[in-house]
């Protein structure tokens, strides 16, 4: 299905990045990487102009064309006591302004029936204290998703993921941390993966502007203290 494809995936020096382009290659596909840690990929920081256009410049002289692209890099975290103005600037240009140039500058060579994914987050609709740079980024990669997907209709399809909670690490996580989620586990990254693949594939020909979310069920779980096992406390 993936034989010869050009896929390009960001932020895929490790995490999810990386387990997305493993499986892609897996499967036969050619993988262009960007990220500004060190890997057999491009190394560049996608919170500069010029990084990306050496990346994209790149990819289209050596492959012509592009059929997916995965904007996965994951931006800054930090919150509203801490965060600097050129934090919160830099998070959104990693987490934003990136796959927005970039699905600008690979516009025209997107091959029929290519795929754009942009990784959002469950963060995008509910938060923890001091995460204003990341759930912002991630909020505005899901509205630019619907919007890309009706400004490039006919040419390329758009969606977005939503991870919740993925272990990428494989910490050594209690009990408790998997049976809070209805499904009774942390999830993994071939989770995202794999919700990643079906959306890139033909057979979700179909689906366009829409975001999914993978998250063993957490976002939708009521929580009441002292209700169903859950107790608050603030300390």
């Amino acid at each position: 299905m993936f034989e010869n494809k050009v896929v390009v995936v960001t932020g895929a020096a490790s995490g999810i990045g990386s387990a997305i382009a493993k499986e892609f290659r897996s499967k036969g596909a050619i993988v262009c990487t960007i990220d500004v840690n060190q890997h057999d990929g491009f190394v560049g920081d996608l919170s500069k102009k010029e990084d990306i256009e050496s990346f994209v410049s790149d990819v289209i002289v050596r492959h012509k064309k592009i059929d997916i692209l995965i904007n996965n890099a994951i931006p800054l975290n930090k919150g509203i006591k801490e965060c600097t103005y050129d934090e919160f600037e830099y998070a959104l240009k990693v987490g934003v302004t990136a796959p927005f140039y970039l699905s600008k500058l690979f516009m025209d060579y997107f091959s029929p029936a290519s795929s754009i994914i942009n990784i959002s987050s469950t963060r995008a609709f509910m938060s923890q204290p001091n995460t204003e740079s990341y759930s912002s980024a991630k909020g505005a990669i899901a509205s630019l998703t619907h919007a890309l997907a009706m400004s490039l209709s006919h040419k390329v399809r758009v969606n977005s993921v939503s991870p919740g909670w993925i272990d990428v690490k494989n910490d050594d996580l209690d009990k408790v941390d998997h049976t809070q989620h209805p499904v009774g586990r942390v999830g993994h990254a071939l989770d995202v993966v794999q919700m990643i693949m079906y959306l890139a594939s033909d057979q979700a020909s179909f689906i366009t502007g829409q975001d999914f979310v993978v998250d063993g069920g957490m976002s939708k779980q009521m929580i009441y203290h002292q209700d169903n096992g859950w107790y608050y406390s603030n300390d």
